[in-house]
């Protein structure tokens, strides 16, 4: 288990390496000139050139290419903003408590509402219940998360005046509507994933075994077919985490919330490219460590997965102890 974890550390450098020189690239050779956006419309001629000389962009792409991967992989540093001149990765350790706190919210709405969704829909299929789960799920994909996040401040924030409208300054209250408003997507995937796995489980023949048993019907969803289903969940738990993470620009935006979505984005408008760089990397690093997190749960919920790990461990301690033998 221990090779398998080690194993998954050493690929996710090839692929933080690649995402590393994609952003890079694609920030060079976007339209526009960032001294002209730090400086300036009265900025002269001049004070353009001396600008872009100091931010090194006159330097050839590879030059420049080479120069921040180093920085990034040997020294450990993501830079400095062009603008306010603050150092990225504290910049970013202050705002992701925050994001952390919305996905994390977010995700407890979407999976405490669609996985008992999809086992209704499962459990009384072709029935009522299963169409009205269904329903709300398409409801859920259908419904852009802006447009709903506006009519949510309206109608809890201006007319009702229940919650906050934006920021962040009454503590969890202020992530209600924000979660909501980003947890629609989420919900009606897991709602389907959910119904879609359960379908699958309880047709096999174990499951009809322990109804003949006398076990009753709710143990053997629970017990017995949810622990089987689960593993294409925890799956999508992963990706869904991950993109939240990095996709919770829009939400941040519509309700100023400081984190790392407003961040980026602030970043994008004033051609600030370390912050973008640096904080595209950053979520490239933390979405490989959920997805690693995910597989380590397999073993977890499978005990078939666990198994296969020390099997192969067995085989190769026999393996050794022939060729020792012979």
């Amino acid at each position: 288990m221990l090779k398998y974890v080690i194993n998954r550390i050493i690929w996710m450098v090839p692929i933080v390496l690649g995402v590393t020189i994609l952003i890079f690239t694609m920030m060079t050779f976007c339209p526009g000139n960032p001294a002209e956006i730090i400086l300036g419309s009265t900025a002269t001629e001049a004070d353009l050139m001396a600008k872009t000389e100091e931010l090194g962009l006159n330097s050839p792409f590879l030059v420049r290419l080479g120069t921040y991967m180093a920085d990034v992989f040997v020294r450990h540093d993501l830079g400095a903003s062009w603008i306010t001149k603050i150092d990225i990765v504290s910049t970013i350790m202050e705002r992701l408590p925050r994001t952390l706190v919305l996905t994390l919210i977010t995700l407890l709405i979407s999976f405490g509402i669609g996985i008992p969704l999809g086992i209704m829909a499962a459990t009384h299929q072709n029935r009522w219940q299963d169409s009205a789960s269904m329903f709300l799920a398409l409801c859920g994909v259908a419904i852009p998360n802006f447009w709903l996040a506006l009519m949510l401040v309206l109608a809890f924030s201006v007319n009702l005046g229940w919650l906050p409208p934006m920021g962040i300054d009454q503590g969890l209250k202020s992530y209600i509507l924000p979660a909501i408003s980003g947890c629609m997507g989420a919900l009606a995937t897991c709602a389907r994933q959910t119904r879609s796995s359960m379908l699958d489980v309880i047709r096999a023949d174990y499951i009809t075994t322990a109804r003949s048993k006398g076990v009753t019907e709710r143990m053997v969803i629970l017990k017995h077919a949810l622990k089987n289903a689960l593993i294409p969940i925890i799956t999508m738990f992963g990706t869904t985490f991950g993109a939240l993470l990095g996709g919770m620009m829009i939400i941040e935006t519509v309700f100023s919330i400081p984190g790392m979505g407003t961040y980026i984005i602030g970043a994008v408008n004033n051609r600030d490219y370390p912050i973008v760089q640096g904080g595209t990397i950053f979520l490239a690093i933390s979405f490989s460590l959920c997805m690693l997190a995910v597989d380590l749960l397999y073993a977890a919920v499978d005990p078939r997965i666990k198994a296969q790990y020390a099997s192969n461990k067995k085989k190769k301690k026999a393996a050794k102890e022939d060729g020792q033998n012979g």
